[in-house]
């Protein structure tokens, strides 16, 4: 019993995030430990019996390695925080033989990160990210900061990527140096991975090719541009699942080529699409792309020969009483700014021209850009089917109402420029130009607007009904509204 006191010491100065449903005091310590420690076990399919693996502990992960010998445990340890989650509590990473349940090597033991700076792809000093190459028998990879875990800090190298193969006794080798923070690794062969980098400050992304087998070579960028810049994103590799069961590239022209699948996103809104890229060439075959007015999204590439098209699934329309869909336009508008906006248009059923402007309700999202013509970007298409979940604005068609649904805001803050520096004009202007065009067509009555959005949307809301007279109304759902504690930008 008594007061939780916490002392600050003479320890480093960092930025702290605030976060909910935090230990509070050493109570809270005991029952976290209770109800979350667990017990491994391998138990025989055949049988039924079991027999224990390593310690009991607050596991957060285990993982088998890809020829059965080996699992990688991450299991968290005291001292815990009180103002910290799990996530960030002191961790240990541990490899067990699977065969006998005994510790064949602690791989790290990482104190709590309580001193790691705020911004997005600030990390951990230490080894992180620990897994198991799904192309090899049984090598472990993993990153480590090289500038400290701090984005803000000069380095020519920011992360390194190491290796360390069963037996584990040798030093880890370092695999690559990526002058960005590593955002993972796909696996392929022996001599080919695709590593991911990327910089969150101008949302910057590359991924290069390497050769697992030449540990600390020059890195080859095989795609490198902007996160945001969707009209140009070369899509994602496509893998399959190798004799282990794990994910791996799926290769084709002898293992000289890749397939890639993306949205498509375009003017015209998303076009899915498969493409083939040779991976010494660097040219690109487009082996299929999405046709309006069909929405089509490839599940899966298989090797074979060319068929008709078979239909494996036939779902009824739950939405027939509606005529068998809500109706979708896809507005497209500026702002006055110029910068390219859009927004779903639904109107009720039955709704004519004849009936006039409707009450509307525009609901929307804000999402930060560092660069206007990536922000102006069409997303989504005018040819998804539209399906409502219970958050969805859409339900209020039956009502009589028109929806601008997802209505596009960006806060644009282009070179050293934060988004927050002209947030309230460019959310204001963004609403005003969805209204505008709403009447312009006829089918929104500017006097009649109500605007709604969750979170950051919540947010959006209230400032939109404080700063501007263009609302009547608004539905603020599961906001954070003090500005303070974000004040370089609620995403950043």
């Amino acid at each position: 019993t008594g007061p939780a006191v916490q002392e600050t010491g003479s320890g480093k100065k960092s930025g702290a995030r605030t976060y909910q449903d935090l230990l509070k005091n050493p109570a809270d310590e005991r029952l976290f430990e209770y109800y979350a420690t667990a017990q491994l076990v391998k138990v025989k399919l055949a049988d039924g019996s079991a027999q224990l693996l390593g310690q009991p502990g607050v596991l957060r992960a285990a993982s088998p390695s890809p020829d059965g010998r080996y699992v990688l445990v991450r299991a968290v340890h005291r001292p815990y925080s009180y103002t910290l989650p799990v996530s960030d509590f002191a961790q240990r990473i541990d490899v067990l033989d699977l065969a006998s349940g005994s510790l064949t090597k602690t791989i790290a033991d990482l104190p709590l990160a309580d001193n790691v700076p705020t911004n997005f792809d600030a990390v951990p000093t230490g080894p992180r990210d620990h897994g198991w190459r799904t192309d090899a028998p049984a090598t472990i990879y993993y990153a480590e900061a090289q500038d400290g875990g701090d984005p803000k800090a000069k380095a020519a190298v920011r992360d390194k990527v190491f290796l360390l193969a069963a037996p584990f006794a040798s030093p880890a080798q370092e695999l690559a140096a990526l002058p960005l923070r590593y955002a993972g690794v796909t696996w392929g062969t022996d001599h080919l991975a695709l590593v991911d980098g990327y910089r969150w400050a101008d949302r910057h992304e590359t991924t290069w090719r390497l050769d697992p087998a030449a540990p600390g070579q020059a890195l080859a960028v095989l795609f490198d541009g902007s996160s945001q810049d969707t009209y140009h994103n070369p899509g994602t590799p496509a893998t399959r699942r190798n004799a282990q069961g794990r994910a791996v590239l799926r290769l084709s022209q002898g293992g000289q080529a890749i397939y890639l699948t993306g949205q498509g996103a375009s003017p015209e809104g998303d076009r899915p699409f498969v493409d083939e890229l040779n991976l010494t060439t660097k040219k690109t075959t487009r082996l299929w792309r999405s046709e309006a007015p069909y929405y089509e999204v490839p599940a899966a590439i298989f090797e074979g020969k060319k068929g008709q098209p078979l239909a494996l699934t036939h779902f009824a329309n739950p939405y027939a009483k509606f005529g068998g869909s809500f109706r979708k336009q896809v507005l497209h508008y500026k702002r006055a700014d110029g910068v390219a906006l859009t927004a779903n248009l639904y109107l009720p059923p039955n709704y004519k021209k004849t009936d006039g402007p409707l009450p509307t309700l525009m609901e929307a999202y804000p999402v930060e850009f560092k660069d206007k013509a990536n922000a102006g970007q069409v997303k989504g298409s005018p040819n998804t089917f539209t399906r409502v979940s219970w958050a969805s604005p859409v339900y209020w068609v039956t009502q009589g109402y028109a929806v601008l649904e997802n209505a596009t805001v960006p806060i644009v803050g282009e070179g050293s420029a934060e988004p927050n520096d002209t947030y309230t004009e460019q959310l204001v202007s963004s609403a005003k130009a969805a209204i505008d065009e709403g009447a312009r067509l006829g089918v929104v009555d500017p006097g009649r607007v109500a605007v709604m959005g969750h979170s950051y949307g919540a947010f959006m809301t209230a400032n939109l009904l404080a700063h501007s007279n263009l609302f009547k109304a608004g539905i603020a759902r599961s906001g954070a509204y003090n500005r303070t504690l974000t004040p370089f930008g609620f995403q950043g």
